[in-house]
């Protein structure tokens, strides 16, 4: 009878395991002018948004775009964490992408239909979202 020994399994220590981390914050500035590009679409285009509040001049949209991007990200990123994968930090940077947006729109319309703005804004708010964030 053949003497049989078990070979010693080798140990597999967590540290030779790769380690594999994944953020989707801050977007690249690609993402940014991505953004940015549809911000400007969505302001200056027929939408629901200009529907009820009219559309921008395409260059008066592209400065407008730029600046409420630039004031987004700069929100997003003060409420960044070091340990955060990024999600509710990039989600926190939509919401106020639309929000501004609003904000603009209905600061450049002097709030004409007010009593319906509550409601419809909660619609389109949703609606802009997104359409600026290319997701449906």
């Amino acid at each position: 009878m053949a003497d049989t020994q078990e070979q010693p399994k080798p140990e597999i220590s967590t540290s030779d395991k790769p380690t594999i981390s994944f953020s989707i914050w801050p977007p690249s500035q690609r993402t940014r002018d991505a953004v940015t590009n549809r911000l400007v679409e969505t302001l200056s285009s027929p939408s629901v948004l200009s529907k009820r509040y009219g559309t921008l001049p395409e260059a008066e949209a592209a400065a407008t775009a730029k600046l409420i991007e630039e004031e987004a990200f700069a929100a997003a990123s003060s409420t960044a964490a070091s340990d955060d994968d990024g999600i509710e930090i990039l989600q926190g940077y939509s919401k106020e992408i639309s929000k501004r947006m609003l904000e603009t729109v209905k600061a450049r319309a002097g709030g004409t239909g007010e009593g319906h703005v509550a409601e419809s804004a909660s619609e389109g708010h949703v609606a802009e979202e997104e359409s600026v964030t290319g997701s449906n």
